[in-house]
């Protein structure tokens, strides 16, 4: 991912850029049905790995240590993590709720987490360890049936052939060599691999895009038929803060809502009306594992962020930091086994659900099933009102039952035969929750 500094000016310089891109892709049948498969999920976890972990610095450690590039490639030949075991961590990411994972296959490091071909810098070659851990990673995913996307940067703070960017710019490679024409047949290769030797392979998360002046041509569309030709029911997404370029499948956005800029990365950047749309947001404040950042936020929190994602028609994509032995922190851990108890109770108002009946409140949000007959809808309540909860419904609607989600506890309520009003009575809600009223209409 990336920090603040690099991405203000380059933010500005992107926001036109999508002008020059005609819109004439037409995805596959396959494609659309991802999509909508994508879509019905709504929770996925994140992964960024490398050995930046070694470092534990998080994984911009090489550009913001301003280290060279040829002794920070070094920790390659000391990374062995010798307690990763990719089953337990999709158990873990199952019980969690999880349908899917994104792990980053090559970071802006460019050290590769996966058996390339094209370059010795990578798990197998680079390291002792010498095991493909996204081959094990693609094998557990595929065995309890999540989805696997992967991450991939490219933009490179090692390889010469990539044009100098924003970023990146102290890690003493030479600057003569550059060629963006063989670095992009490097990463069509790369990605070819990806798609090939680990399918099923649904999604590929490109980025980088912004380390380059708006000028800067990267050949996306060419890129992306590329990719399309190989794969028809790929989906492409690119983390580059602008509307989608022609080609891509999903629009993401980083450590915010959709169209919100909280975090300065995407001041201009809109929300695309007809794409599935996700957030990516981590679990402390890092994205690759930072020994200092165990500043975690609570379950409650993570939930009610997933509750608002789903009420915004929006993917929650949760990040976490492996460390360099192969665990996953135990922090991170604690955190995935809450917000399984709270899936295994209320999943109902998640998955294959979107934006519900009654627009977001100071008490919370509300979701309904995206398919269906519209007589069910749920109210997520983060902060119970004081008296009764009172919510707008359609005059005409007749209300046949209002219950508690978890535990299906029937709660009192009123409503006028003529009255847009609803008036429930809630129980005591703990702080720091998200407490779940299903609402099922006659």
């Amino acid at each position: 991912m990336k920090t603040l500094k690099y991405i203000l000016a380059a933010s500005l310089l992107l926001a036109t850029s999508l002008a020059a891109y005609p819109q004439n892709y037409i995805p596959s049948e396959e494609n659309l049905a991802a999509r909508k498969e994508f879509s019905r999920e709504r929770f996925g976890i994140f992964l960024h790995w490398g050995i930046y972990a070694s470092y534990a610095q998080g994984e911009w450690y090489l550009n913001t240590g301003e280290l060279d590039a040829g002794i920070y490639s070094k920790a390659a030949s000391g990374f062995y993590p010798a307690n990763y075991d990719a089953s337990a961590w999709v158990k873990a990411f199952k019980d969690a709720g999880a349908e899917y994972v994104t792990i980053t296959s090559r970071h802006h490091d460019g050290f590769s987490m996966f058996d390339t071909k094209v370059s010795d810098y990578d798990i197998v070659d680079a390291t002792p360890f010498g095991r493909d851990v996204i081959a094990e990673l693609a094998r557990a995913c595929h065995s309890e049936g999540l989805d696997l996307h992967f991450y991939y940067s490219i933009l490179d703070w090692m390889r010469e052939d990539y044009p100098v960017g924003n970023s990146g710019r102290k890690t003493g490679r030479r600057t003569d060599r550059q060629d963006y024409g063989h670095y992009f047949e490097f990463m069509k290769a790369q990605c070819k691999e990806l798609m090939d030797n680990y399918a099923p392979v649904r999604a590929l998360w490109f980025d980088g895009y912004w380390d380059q002046p708006s000028s800067f041509d990267w050949r996306m569309p060419e890129f992306y038929r590329y990719l399309h030709s190989l794969h028809p029911e790929l989906m492409i997404g690119n983390n580059h803060h602008i509307l989608p370029i022609e080609g891509e499948d999903f629009q993401m956005f980083e450590k915010d809502f959709p169209g919100q800029n909280t975090t300065g990365f995407a001041p201009d950047q809109k929300v695309s009306e007809s794409l599935p749309l996700e957030m990516c947001q981590t679990m402390n404040h890092t994205w690759g594992y930072s020994v200092k950042d165990q500043d975690y936020k609570s379950v409650g929190e993570l939930v009610r962020t997933l509750a608002r994602c789903v009420s915004m028609d929006t993917n929650l994509l949760l990040n976490i930091g492996p460390m360099a032995n192969g665990e996953l922190p135990g922090a991170a851990l604690e955190r995935l086994e809450g917000i399984g108890k709270w899936m295994r109770a209320n999943s109902e108002s998640v998955k294959g659900c979107g934006p519900g009946p009654v627009d977001g409140q100071d008490w919370g949000v509300s979701t309904a099933p995206s398919e269906g007959d519209g007589r069910t809808f749920y109210l997520h309540v983060f902060k119970a009102p004081e008296g009764s909860l009172d919510i707008q419904v359609p005059v005409k609607s007749r209300v046949k039952e209002v219950t508690a989600l978890d535990g299906g506890a029937p709660l009192p309520f009123t409503k006028a035969r003529k009255a847009a009003t609803l008036s429930i009575v809630l129980p005591e809600i703990p702080a720091d929750t998200d407490y779940v009223v299903k609402v099922t209409l006659r």
